[in-house]
């Protein structure tokens, strides 16, 4: 269905919108946003502004969802490239790398008196949908942990896939892994340790992959 010229005018706007409060939140931080800043450097009102967002809660949620979408399809790309997960791991964090702002945003600290919408989650498990499929393919047989039995009877944290409960665990560990090494190197925690994040990453995925 073809755009009319006011809805591209809109979502052009909106768009703009969208790249300044990126830009706040890069210097000050998410609790920082003011939509009356942004309508000033867009050269609107603030009440004008209120028409492409309603609130500032709902510019947050719209950057959000990008954020979200932007990671899944990059993990979807990753995998359809044939990306184990190791591989997906490492193209989740050149993703993190390239604008950790956005990353923040997502997966760091809960920004105060906000509350995002359930569909925000649902695009979110896509990228945990992706990582489990893979894992399971590189599920072995071993030993079953408390934790295996655990998972399946608890499959609500993973939109109730079927994989294995092996490959439940094997994902959920990858991610922990992976966000735990990620959110030290992006605050630059390891800042003076002169040693290469790339390697330990690579090193923790290793140790999954034998377990």
């Amino acid at each position: 269905m073809t755009e009319s010229p006011r809805e591209r005018y809109r979502a052009q706007v909106r768009a703009e919108i969208k790249r300044h409060a990126w830009e706040q939140i890069a210097v000050a931080g998410v609790p920082a946003l003011s939509l009356n800043a942004i309508a000033k450097q867009v050269g609107m009102s603030g009440p004008a502004l209120y028409r492409y967002f309603g609130s500032r809660d709902e510019l947050i949620t719209a950057l959000i969802r990008d954020a979200y979408r932007s990671i899944a399809d990059t993990v979807r790309s990753a995998r359809s490239a044939g990306a184990g997960p190791a591989g997906l791991a490492h193209a989740v964090r050149d993703w993190a790398r390239s604008d950790p702002q956005r990353y923040f945003l997502i997966y760091g600290t809960p920004v105060p008196g906000y509350h995002a919408p359930d569909d925000t989650t649902a695009i979110s498990s896509e990228v945990m949908a992706v990582l489990i499929e893979a894992c399971a393919q590189e599920a072995d047989d071993g030993p079953r942990t408390p934790f295996d039995a655990h998972l399946e009877t608890h499959r609500e944290w993973a939109g109730g896939h079927p994989a294995p409960a092996a490959a439940l665990h094997r994902a959920l560990s990858f991610w922990t892994r992976l966000h735990g090494v990620l959110s030290l190197e992006l605050a630059g925690h390891f800042a003076g340790m002169e040693f290469d994040p790339d390697l330990l990453i690579t090193e923790e995925l290793a140790a999954l992959t034998s377990r």
